[in-house]
Parts: C-alpha cells; sequence; structure tokens
C-alpha cells in the first residue's frame, strides 16, 4: 500500500526530465511566515534567482508547473497559494484573488528577482492580474492561462460531488474515488497526482491538503466562494505590462470569453494551443517557449 511516508516530493522530477529529454532541475521547498502566523510555502528550481514566477489554479499545488519549468530550464519559483499545498488554510476561507494577492506580492519580494515574468493559471492567473495590477514594479509582463475574470467565480458546481468525501482510509482509498470520477487517467498517472495533492494527519485519516475541498463541498459548513467577477475585471483593466493569454483549445474558454477579454486589453496577444484547462498538464512546452519569448536571455 502506497502511503505519504514513503513520498519524496521531488521523487518525479527525474522521470520527467528524462521523458522530456533534459536534465532535472535542483529543487527545494521554501516557506515565509506571514505577519498573520500563516506560512506560505513555495519550490524554488536551479540555482540563482528566479525571475519567473508560477502560480497554479484552485485545487491544485505547486507541482503542477513541474514539466513548465523542465522545459524553460532556467530558475523558477512555483507557489503553493494560500489554502494550497503546503501552505497554511485561511481561518476565513477566503480564496477570492484580491485577497490573497498580497501574499504572493510578498514572496516575490522575498524569494524573486523583480520585475518578473508572472505566469498564472486559473485562479492563480485572476490572483496574478491583481498583483500585477497593484505592483507594477514587481511585474514586468503577465501570462495568464485558460482563465479571464468570471469563469467560475461561483466556484465549479461540478466539484461538489466529488468533494462530497473529504477524508479517506487510505492513498489508495483516494485513488479509487478519483478513478471512479475518472480523474487521472491510468492509476498510475493518477497516483502523482493523488500523492501530492493529498496528506495523512496524525490519526491516520488521509485528506485534501488543499481548503478549496471543504469550500466546494455542500458537507461542510465552510463559507462558498463569493463573487469576484468585477474586482478581476477592474483589476485585469488596470494592468498596463504586455499580457498573454494562452487558451487551451478544449478548456474553459469560449468566443465571448475570449471577446471580452480583447475588449479589456486590446493590446494584448491571445495563443491557442491544443489542451484542456490545465494546459501546463499536455502543452507545457507551448508554455515555456511563450515564457522564453518575454526574456530572450532565459534561451
Amino acid at each position: 500500500m502506497t502511503t505519504h511516508a514513503d513520498l519524496n516530493e521531488f521523487s518525479f522530477l527525474a522521470d520527467d526530465a528524462r521523458d522530456q529529454g533534459a536534465e532535472a532541475p535542483a529543487a527545494a521547498r521554501v516557506q515565509l511566515e506571514l505577519p498573520d502566523g500563516r506560512a506560505l510555502s513555495a519550490i524554488r528550481y536551479g540555482s540563482g534567482t528566479p525571475n519567473t514566477v508560477f502560480l497554479h489554479g484552485a485545487g491544485l499545488n505547486a507541482h503542477t508547473w513541474d514539466r513548465t519549468v523542465i522545459d524553460l530550464g532556467a530558475p523558477a519559483l512555483s507557489l503553493d497559494l494560500p489554502g494550497h499545498g503546503d501552505s497554511s488554510w485561511r481561518t476565513d476561507a477566503d480564496y477570492a484573488p484580491e485577497t490573497i494577492a498580497p501574499d504572493i506580492i510578498r514572496a516575490i519580494e522575498e524569494w524573486a528577482s523583480a520585475p518578473i515574468t508572472l505566469v498564472g493559471q486559473s485562479l492563480g492567473g485572476l490572483t496574478a492580474a491583481h498583483v500585477a495590477s497593484a505592483r507594477p514594479d514587481l511585474v514586468s509582463d503577465l501570462i495568464l492561462v485558460d482563465i479571464v475574470p468570471g469563469i467560475g467565480s461561483g466556484g465549479p458546481s461540478q466539484l461538489s460531488a466529488f468533494y462530497a468525501r473529504l477524508e479517506f482510509e487510505s492513498v489508495d482509498d483516494v485513488l479509487d474515488h478519483a478513478l471512479a470520477f475518472g480523474l487521472g487517467g491510468s492509476r498510475d498517472k493518477a497516483l502523482r497526482g493523488v500523492l501530492l495533492n493529498t496528506r495523512t494527519r496524525e490519526d491516520g485519516v488521509v485528506e485534501w491538503k488543499h481548503h478549496l475541498a471543504h469550500v466546494l463541498s455542500e458537507k461542510t459548513e465552510v463559507p462558498r466562494l463569493r463573487d469576484h467577477h468585477d474586482t478581476d475585471w477592474d483589476a485585469l483593466r488596470r494592468v498596463a505590462q504586455p499580457i498573454t493569454l494562452i487558451a487551451g483549445s478544449r478548456g474553459y474558454l469560449g468566443d465571448d470569453d475570449l471577446a471580452a477579454f480583447a475588449a479589456a486589453q486590446p493590446e494584448a496577444r491571445i495563443v491557442t494551443v491544443d489542451a484542456t484547462h490545465n494546459v501546463q498538464e499536455t502543452a507545457h512546452r507551448d508554455i515555456a517557449d511563450l515564457v522564453r519569448s518575454t526574456r530572450p536571455e532565459r534561451t
């Protein structure tokens, strides 16, 4: 039986790098204590101070960018958003982009070489827009991955059934649950995501590491995600830096979404790639190439 005690969180990097015909980067877990006592966690890849920072989507964690960082071949920082991965949960369960953006700003100030290229997927993309708008001195370029304001702002209702179960007897129990919902592909491929996105409590119960499982579940009293549609559009319109929107051909964005984005940011670049919403899972090389194009010295 697979357990978290057996897990080295970086054990998958070598296999990924081999599959991608590259060398695995050095990787280390770093942690920042926040003024209110919470902690923000991140992975620092490579040597030297990174000038590329990655923000993942809701329910994911910093490791979702492993393959992109390998393709990039340059120092990078990938954050666990508040309430995700090894970062602390918020007691108010408020994970609206404008609420968590100040934590990301502190992380960039602490760990990165500004101004940076900031890359955000889904919830991370909306958060990145708030960061770029509030602190243009920290961000030179903004890359949004398959997200514009208004998409999923009320919470993906289709996930409520999946998160009806929040506690499991074992990692294999979580795997059975995920595969029953058609998530993760084969059992071997799903194991990585389950291991990196769950933890074993002291009582032996396995639970999701991200707080959004509780926020999205109808089985808890945790406050639901609030609508942040208007504030996200306001932030996006205020961004003055160059913006690239990467749309997955099988992702969340339709023609109306792309038109609304173009109206808000007429000078922005829109690139469509063959991918689902989690573009970084399959089109990681496309993302790396676009990141590299923002700064030729990354070649």
